[in-house]
């Protein structure tokens, strides 16, 4: 316990993450962690780290300082830069040895002018962001025949739903693949929920996300996550209102009888969301205690009449204690907000504390 934390501050269980990552391998020959978003607000470099163990193929990442950042660390794994970049960026995207997505003839011809080697080729499948058109890869049949891709990927839109979307989308695909001159070595289309609700991958990388961070995909997975993330904090302050006094911003709480209220020196500027205020409970000693009010920048506040609470005490705002736990999908709903926005704003000002993996 980081006793000497006295504000708030995030716990991160490396080896939920390794296990996490273990149980996606089973589903793939090789898998891609994606350490985007400085690993979904987990800690990149920490992660990248800790999941050497398992070998895998490499990593992936959204922006050039973020391969930048694993490189520096030491990091020597393929990392595939996921983001289209411009072109005057293809430079520092190979002085990085990172491995592009590349889906343009501009951008395949200056990549190979300019020495940069291995790249992947992003097909668009029904995402509608980014890549070649599943239905206009032929035009690029020259290019890649002169400059052929090491890998070619999809990205799924809604593996998470039972829409059908899923097999719509590795039709067309194998569709586009079959247009191509040479088959890439690597293909990838799965992402964490597909990985997770499939038994056996049809391709010969995975691309596990935030399942490897604590988040499950739903009913129908066939696997679920170890819990990675806990977010707690001390009581700052204790104080008593009588029935009928408010809490907070625009008094959107009013005691209904005598409240004990404790203060929690974390908010919204924390990651811990506004939204969350008169919805969730956070835990302290195994028991329940409401989050009243608005939660504010800076501070949040507990109503601790029926819990024994002191100040210094700890309280579980995401996580377990006692039997008792909030995870990250409850917060999100409370919070009407996907838990990968919920996870990756959690970094901005809460301190990491390790355990597992390098922490030992």
């Amino acid at each position: 316990m980081p006793m000497r934390l006295t504000r708030g501050w995030m716990e991160v269980d490396l080896d939920a993450v390794v296990r996490n990552a273990r149980a996606m391998a089973t589903r793939v020959p090789a898998i891609l962690p994606m350490v985007k978003a400085d690993a979904y607000g987990v800690g990149a470099v920490r992660v990248a780290r800790a999941l050497e163990r398992l070998d895998p193929w490499g990593y992936g990442v959204a922006t050039v300082e973020e391969g930048r950042e694993l490189r520096d660390a030491e990091i020597a794994r393929p990392i595939v830069l996921f983001t289209s970049v411009n072109a005057e960026e293809l430079p520092a995207v190979r002085d990085a040895r990172l491995t592009p997505a590349l889906a343009s003839e501009a951008a395949i011809e200056r990549w190979a002018r300019i020495g940069g080697g291995a790249w992947h080729l992003p097909i668009d499948t029904g995402m509608s962001r980014s890549g070649v058109c599943w239905s206009e890869i032929r035009a690029l049949s020259p290019t890649l025949l002169e400059h052929p891709p090491e890998g070619a990927f999809t990205h799924f839109h809604s593996a998470a739903l039972d829409d059908g979307t899923q097999g719509e989308q590795e039709a067309r695909f194998e569709r586009a693949l079959a247009e191509l001159s040479a088959m890439p070595r690597l293909l990838h289309t799965e992402n964490s929920a597909a990985l997770a609700r499939n038994a056996h991958s049809r391709w010969n990388v995975g691309r596990p996300g935030i399942f490897l961070y604590g988040v499950g995909s739903g009913d129908r997975a066939q696997l679920e996550p170890e819990p990675v993330v806990s977010v707690r904090a001390r009581i700052v302050e204790l104080r008593t209102v009588a029935a009928g006094e408010s809490v907070s911003y625009d008094a959107t709480f009013r005691a209904g009888r005598e409240t004990r209220i404790a203060t929690l020196p974390v908010g919204y500027a924390d990651g811990y969301r506004r939204a969350l205020g008169n919805r969730a409970y956070a835990i302290i000693a195994g028991r329940r205690a409401p989050v009243i009010g608005v939660v504010t920048m800076d501070m949040t506040m507990l109503d601790v009449t029926d819990v024994h609470a002191e100040i210094g005490d700890i309280a579980t705002l995401i996580g377990s204690d006692g039997g008792e736990d909030v995870d990250i999908a409850r917060i999100a709903e409370w919070a009407s907000a996907s838990p990968y926005e919920l996870l990756t704003g959690l970094h901005a000002r809460l301190p990491r504390h390790y355990r597992g993996g390098e922490a030992g």
